[in-house]
């Protein structure tokens, strides 16, 4: 058996965000139309994080792909990454495995993707301000994939230590020359007058008050990913226009929206697949003023269109190890 492997590196390489963004806006459409097979994510509890296995296979597509990742909370304070994942293609004609990838650094590239998909989609053209609310794993990401979508002049870092948030405004600073990127000591300041407002944690209580949020902007909710997570507070979710990357999945795990609905502020049928919105089989933004929320728990479709994307690009670049086992 043969098999291609590619680190971290080697996938930034072969996966710029332009791209990432097509390959997952292509999957989000392939979801919406009944074309992709993704059992619903295994979760294997244990004291100290979770492990879920996600496999997926798109119709049409040359690769399976299963990925396993882990969540460990308390790692850093051991000196290890919070998030830690291996990915795993297939040959879909035979089921020969073709390539392992370190995917820590793919699910965090898709998961930019796919914000970035929500905000070239549904943001005001004429969005300058971006609020990041985390500075972990998922917000470089975010920020790359919000910038690629919007002329983002400025961004607002805010995480409640701060250090994480003055180290990500000082890199978006030396990446982006121009970019007035800081580090801010409220999610109020962050979030006030912002356009683009992009929530990256872990968090189990809502990160900021639906009140600053100004008429026009549009949220990305990408961090929580269980029913006990919520970034965005369930009240504030009344009268915005919600979409989200798939709705069995949102109303399986995306805590804020089980909330609304449970609370009446939502109804399951205010949930549009932003795949549908994308394929123009639903509306997207309605007018300037309309505020829009993006809601993503993060689906294996993502992983497979972009896992695919990654191995085509890195052969033809020449890119990672052949071993046999």
């Amino acid at each position: 058996m043969r098999l291609t492997l590619l680190g971290a590196g080697e996938i930034e390489q072969a996966l710029d965000m332009q791209t990432a963004m097509e390959v997952n806006a292509q999957a989000f459409m392939a979801l919406s139309r009944g074309q992709v097979q993704a059992p619903e994510r295994l979760r294997l509890e244990t004291p100290g994080g979770v492990g879920l296995i996600m496999p997926a296979a798109l119709e049409g597509a040359p690769c399976l792909s299963v990925k396993v990742i882990t969540i460990f909370p308390g790692n850093p304070g051991q000196g290890l990454p919070t998030s830690q994942a291996l990915l795993l293609l297939l040959d879909a004609g035979n089921g020969q495995p073709l390539a392992l990838m370190e995917a820590a650094r793919l699910t965090a590239l898709r998961t930019g993707a796919a914000a970035g998909v929500a905000t070239r989609l549904l943001a005001l053209p004429q969005a300058r301000v971006l609020a990041l609310l985390g500075a972990g794993g998922m917000a470089w990401d975010q920020a790359r994939a919000v910038l690629a979508a919007r002329p983002i002049e400025e961004a607002r870092v805010y995480t409640p230590s701060g250090t994480s948030a003055l180290a990500l405004a000082q890199r978006l600073r030396e990446a982006y020359p121009g970019l007035r990127a800081q580090a801010v000591a409220s999610p109020r300041l962050a979030v006030e007058g912002a356009q683009v407002i992009s929530c990256a944690t872990t968090s189990h209580q809502p990160v900021f008050d639906p009140a600053w949020v100004a008429p026009g902007a549009h949220i990305n909710g990408v961090g929580s990913f269980t029913p006990a997570m919520r970034e965005v507070p369930a009240a504030g979710l009344k009268g915005l226009k919600v979409f989200v990357d798939s709705r069995q999945a949102a109303l399986a795990e995306a805590g804020e929206l089980i909330e609304a609905i449970g609370q009446g502020v939502l109804r399951e049928a205010d949930l549009v697949e932003i795949g549908q919105a994308l394929a123009g089989q639903a509306p997207g933004r309605g007018h300037e003023r309309e505020i829009t929320f993006f809601k993503s728990v993060g689906l294996a479709a993502q992983d497979a269109a972009s896992a695919q994307a990654a191995l085509e690009r890195a052969r033809h670049l020449g890119l990672g190890r052949q071993v046999e086992l």
